[in-house]
């Protein structure tokens, strides 16, 4: 898994790095999916744990996320600035409530605070690399790239939040698309791709590679319209069902994406999309 060469952001690192137990966690069970022999993952932009009633409000986050018990959450938007002197860093906060091992990627330092986005697993993380995704004159942006050792064995998981314009996407959807086919292992793609349209855009660029991905509306929550966060898997036969909750339009402007991924062959001939229903 080779790094991009390129200025790492401020607050990211580069190279290897493995993911940290943080104090007093609880490490996300999905005791029902691992049953029936799939891994699930969710990918969430918290847009900061601010919901519609301009409230900062954290614990909204863990207890949604919990509901759908993911084996692996990857989550964008994550923004301890501005926050009360009294209150807990949000990435520390985060990973220690829902996870047992992350990865962090720390894009804006600022005295009050961090802003970036994070991998949590259940399982441990290795050979983790932070790739410099940043464009000149733009919000910095970094994907994380790492390897999740579940029961069922290895899975290359690449998390991204991709910029606002057009061209900077396309950019960055290539530099994507060259991550995720450096593993021959199972690859999953997830995150807030910002991007709705298809003729040369981050979905055309990744279709080839990652031929299967959810088409679920996430933006904006409360009347969603956008699918900006997806879900990509390659094979075609990893993605199992996958669904979205509505009742995240409470505590952020995006909703979530959750997916059940198989990943031992016994199972890849019932894997199909699921229509726009909510999680279990």
């Amino acid at each position: 898994m080779a790094a991009i060469r390129g200025r790492v952001p401020s607050g990211a690192r580069s190279g290897p790095y493995r993911g940290l137990r943080a104090a007093g966690a609880r490490p996300i069970m999905n005791a029902t999916a691992m049953e029936n022999g799939a891994v699930r993952i969710m990918t969430w932009n918290i847009h900061g744990g601010v919901g519609p009633d301009r409230r900062r409000n954290l614990q909204r986050i863990v207890d949604l996320a919990r509901r759908q018990t993911p084996d692996i959450l990857a989550l964008q938007e994550v923004d301890s600035r501005r926050r009360a002197v009294d209150s807990e860093d949000a990435f520390t906060f985060l990973t220690g409530a829902l996870g047992a091992h992350s990865a962090e990627s720390k894009l804006i330092a600022a005295p009050d605070g961090e802003y970036g986005h994070v991998v949590i697993s259940r399982w441990p993380l290795s050979g983790t690399v932070f790739h410099d995704i940043s464009v000149s004159g733009r919000e910095p942006r970094a994907a994380i790239e790492t390897c999740v050792a579940t029961p069922a064995g290895p899975l290359h998981v690449v998390a991204a939040h991709l910029g606002l314009s057009i061209r900077e996407r396309r950019w960055q959807a290539r530099l994507l698309a060259s991550v995720a086919r450096s593993s021959p292992a199972r690859t999953v793609l997830l995150g807030d791709f910002n991007d709705w349209l298809w003729k040369s855009s981050v979905q055309g660029i990744l279709a080839e590679l990652l031929p299967v991905r959810t088409h679920h509306k996430t933006w904006p929550a409360c009347r969603p319209v956008f699918a900006l966060d997806r879900i990509y898997c390659r094979p075609a036969a990893t993605l199992g069902r996958n669904w979205t909750d509505p009742f995240a339009r409470t505590a952020s402007d995006h909703l979530p994406i959750i997916a059940d991924l198989h990943l031992t062959g016994a199972r890849d001939a019932r894997m199909t999309h699921a229509s726009d229903l909510p999680g279990p």
